[in-house]
């Protein structure tokens, strides 16, 4: 049978965080495009991707990866999410976006600061419309250990979009990448896990964590939905 898996972009993907993210999706067999402003930037650090572990990986500028890519993922820092968007509006119709924006306020990291439309997720959607299914994960993941395949990342994701369908091919890519996904609702709810992101940073700080992260506790008795 033919591999169905999705082509995912992503597009930060220079940055710690997304060649981290790309770095897991990769090994577990995903063709993936890293996406930068300079698209030579991007090739350069999928090459490194190939050299250290193999796989089908390759660097675009943004537009063009967003338009090869069936998922989009979108790790970059707050200050660079609307413009980032705006560039790939187009390209990005019909699909999932992943919005991993967490709206950090430099230096005041570790102190919550939450945009006017209440999350970067919801900013996300409001902006690129229902045209595109905007899915919120992975802000509570440090990217300090995700190159080392054979480290647990101690951290559930929380997965929030106005999509249940889109909300679960995202749970896939988080259990890719060898972390435990949870359906958390709508987009409203992605201030939860942006919000936590501050938390956590504060608490890395004060208890000399590396890489703090969160559990969800208990069994589940029920499909998500």
């Amino acid at each position: 049978m033919a591999d169905q898996r999705p082509t995912i972009a992503v597009l930060g993907g220079t940055g710690a965080l997304g060649s981290g993210l790309a770095y897991r999706w990769v090994s577990a067999g995903y063709s993936v495009i890293l996406g930068s402003r300079s698209a030579e930037r991007a090739e350069t650090a999928a090459d490194e991707i190939r050299t250290a572990i193999g796989g089908t990986v390759s660097g675009l500028g943004n537009k063009d990866a967003a338009k090869a890519a069936d998922i989009v993922v979108l790790t970059v820092p707050h200050s660079n999410q609307r413009p980032s968007l705006e560039e790939v509006t187009a390209e990005v119709q019909g699909k999932i976006l992943v919005d991993v924006t967490v709206p950090l306020a430099p230096p005041k990291v570790a102190r919550v600061n939450l945009p006017p439309e209440g999350s970067a997720g919801k900013a996300a959607q409001l902006l690129l419309g229902d045209g595109v299914r905007v899915v919120s994960a992975f802000q509570n993941v440090a990217a300090v250990h995700l190159r080392e395949l054979d480290h647990e990342i101690n951290c559930d994701v929380l997965v929030s979009g106005n999509d249940p369908a889109a909300r679960s091919a995202v749970i896939e890519l988080v259990e890719a990448a060898n972390m435990r996904g949870w359906h958390a609702g709508p987009i409203d709810n992605a201030v939860v896990a942006e919000a936590l992101t501050s938390v956590l940073i504060h608490m890395n700080r004060r208890y000399k964590i590396d890489g703090a992260g969160i559990r969800i506790t208990g069994e589940p008795k029920a499909e998500p939905k």
